[in-house]
């Protein structure tokens, strides 16, 4: 809130007030100020001059709509007509205010309960500051007129009769104000929608009917039809949306070329494929003459929905209209990706057409892991197999990087692909070059075991695959069972040879440096997490010592206070496995403790570090034998079965600790099996 006692320059209009003495202006620039003002007014002279201004961006010429009275609301929603007639007829600000008993009485005001509504208002509310103009012109925070309640409530009688009601008083006050331009039939709501799209929305057949009968009369069926909402919709889309082929019918009949709109967007047809409404998009194609829009969102057309739903509906869509094959979305994506015996059928040619990126079919059939479709692609033309994009790249190059396990398995055991798994991109890379650098693991084996893959081939860049996985071991410690370490050491085996590079150059330009900064923090993360494991089995494994399974002989016995089970060959191998698991405990946990340590150089760090990982791993192994014995002893004499089924279970968690290198094996096992056969 801002004072200003300097003079400003004055209008002509503010002439009158500059013969006055000395003005004080003050601006409100808050809600706050709103009230200072108001106490302002309360407290100074009639000189004091108050300017409020307001943040909003609105068009101060613009007047806002007037705000639809709750009893219009109600009587418009319950689609009363007697009530609305009472509202509607009330006149203008009247020196001596009818009494609300009466005036309900004279205009036939509907029930006791509507006078009761009427009496709760104050007399200011309703019979000095509302008129005719404004209850008829009110509307809702929607922005929807009080035709446009009428028309998405019912289409019974009463409704009618209040939507013929409304748009008649509408007219008279209309050709009173010499306006042609606010017409509540056109009447657009905040989303844009007219009454005539809250009708179909609301499925209201009779009310469609009967505004379209109102739009006759005033020559706009056209305009009112084809008006769009804010989604670039017309009231056909909403019919076709709820599935309420009736209203897609009157709505048709009225205007043949209603399906061609809107001209640019998605069409009532796209929308009524993609939700398999097959009788609807029938009734479209009748009813318009073959003559409507066929496009969808992102440049596509309805052939791209029907795909995706209904191969009937393709059919018919390639009897109506043959071009459609041959046209792509935004990116050129045709659809002869999605769709395969009918669309070939139509037009073969679709295969061999690229998109803007250069992606043919097959590719992008690929890139989304489609293995179906990429062996009918195959089945029907063999040789699009071999097709390249823009950078060279075969379907299977595209299935290696986007990481299609299922499209690279197929290719390589497909005997009739072996002719492209050799197949070298732009940059001279094969398949295997990137599944190396992929660092997959199974996508590398699946390509590793067929014949027909040399492993030796050279890149632009003068690299093997085996080049490719040594650069994609990580710098530093790194786990030997890691999927970059077995790429490496696979190649390495089997006859794998390095690039043309010198070594030293190659490392030095190739190969990541080990940095010091982040080996100390593999280091201290290591040894925070693995520390906690050595401790609680050396704790577990101290005090299984103590509590021996059986219990202890009583005092008075022969040996009193020596183990019951002692002498059996469980138990000593209870006894040994135990004492094993904490002394490995304890000796992990020494490791860890030193491997902590920032006093210790980074190089011993790590000796300590690995060496504690052993004997932790080995002391995972003896407390799970140690626990299997234990049980064993206890319920065999009484639950034989019950002891061994806990015996051969015991071992999954030595199983598990190294579970990363029995599932590689157990996957290279089944490849090679497959190979073989």
């Amino acid at each position: 809130m801002a004072t200003n006692t300097r003079e400003e320059p004055r209008s002509p209009r503010a002439s009158v007030v500059s013969s006055e003495a000395d003005a004080k202006m003050v601006v409100a620039t808050s809600r706050e100020d709103c009230q200072k003002l108001k106490d302002l007014v309360c407290q100074q002279d009639a000189t004091t001059m108050l300017v409020v201004t307001s943040s909003s961006k609105q068009d101060p010429h613009e007047v806002a709509p007037a705000t639809m009275h709750p009893l219009v609301a109600a009587a418009a929603c319950r689609g009363n007509r007697e009530e609305l007639n009472f509202l509607l007829n009330r006149e203008g600000p009247q020196e001596h205010p009818i009494p609300v008993s009466t005036a309900c009485s004279h205009h036939g005001g509907g029930s006791q309960i509507f006078r009761n509504q009427v009496a709760a208002y104050s007399c200011a509310d309703l019979e000095q500051g509302t008129n005719e103009v404004s209850l008829l012109n009110g509307v809702t925070v929607e922005g929807d007129t009080a035709l446009h309640l009428v028309a998405a409530n019912g289409d019974g009688e009463d409704f009618l009769k209040c939507a013929d009601l409304i748009h008649t008083k509408n007219k008279v006050v209309l050709l009173s104000m010499e306006d042609k331009a606010g017409l509540l039939l056109s009447t657009q709501n905040n989303k844009g929608d007219t009454p005539l799209h809250c009708a179909a929305r609301a499925g209201k057949t009779k009310m469609v009917s009967h505004l379209i009968g109102l739009s006759k009369d005033n020559n706009i069926v056209e305009e009112l039809l084809r008006k769009e909402n804010n989604s670039k919709e017309t009231a056909l889309h909403e019919a076709v949306r709820i599935g309420n082929n009736d209203i897609v019918k009157v709505l048709l009949e009225a205007d043949p070329r209603l399906a061609c709109f809107p001209e640019k967007g998605s069409s009532a047809l796209y929308l009524a494929i993609l939700q398999e409404e097959e009788s609807i998009a029938q009734t479209l194609y009748d009813k318009s003459e073959g003559i409507l829009s066929y496009w969808g969102p992102d440049g596509q057309n309805a052939l791209h929905a029907a795909v995706l739903r209904s191969t009937e509906m393709v059919k018919k869509l390639l009897d109506w209209n043959q071009k459609l094959t041959s046209q792509g979305d935004c990116n050129g994506t045709s659809l002869g990706a999605q769709e395969v015996r009918r669309l070939l059928e139509a037009n073969p040619a679709a295969l061999y057409q690229p998109d803007k990126c250069g992606l043919y079919p097959i590719h992008i059939a690929a890139s989304v892991g489609n293995k179906m479709l990429v062996a009918k692609f195959i089945r029907y033309c063999p040789s699009s197999a071999g097709l390249r994009d823009s950078i060279g790249r075969t379907f299977l190059h595209v299935a290696v990087e986007k990481s299609r396990r299922n499209i690279v398995s197929f290719a390589s055991r497909t005997r009739s692909l072996a002719w492209i798994l050799n197949m070298q991109d732009n940059d001279g890379n094969t398949a295997l070059h990137l599944a190396a650098q992929a660092g997959s693991l199974r996508m590398f084996c699946s390509l590793f075991v067929n014949p027909q893959v040399h492993i030796n081939i050279i890149n632009k860049k003068v690299q093997t695959p085996l080049d490719i996985a040594r650069c994609r071991i990580p710098p530093g410690m790194h786990s030997e069972q890691s999927s970059e370490a077995k790429i490496h050491l696979i190649l390495k085996q089997t006859g794998g040879r390095y690039g043309g590079h010198r070594w030293d150059h190659f490392g030095g330009k190739y190969i990541q440096r080990e940095v010091e900064s982040k080996e100390l923090e593999k280091v201290k993360d290591s040894t925070q997490a693995l520390c906690i494991g050595s401790v609680l089995i050396a704790t577990v494994a101290f005090g299984a010592t103590f509590a021996l399974p059986g219990g202890y002989k009583a005092d008075d016995h022969t040996n009193g206070g020596t183990p019951t089970l002692a002498g059996r060959y469980a138990f000593d191998a209870f006894i040994m496995a135990n004492t094993i698991a904490f002394i490995c405990s304890s000796i992990a946990t020494v490791g860890f403790m030193y491997s902590g340590t920032s006093m210790v150089d980074l190089k011993t760090r790590k000796v300590y570090l690995g060496t504690a990982v052993f004997f932790m791993y080995s002391s995972v192994t003896s407390l799970a034998a140690a626990f299997a014995l234990g049980v064993y002893m206890v319920l065999v004499p009484v639950a034989h079965k019950t002891a061994v089924a806990v015996v051969v279970t015991s071992p999954l968690v030595v199983i598990f600790t190294n579970i990363e290198i029995w599932l590689k094996m157990l996957f290279m096992h089944e490849l090679c099996a497959v190979e073989s056969e």
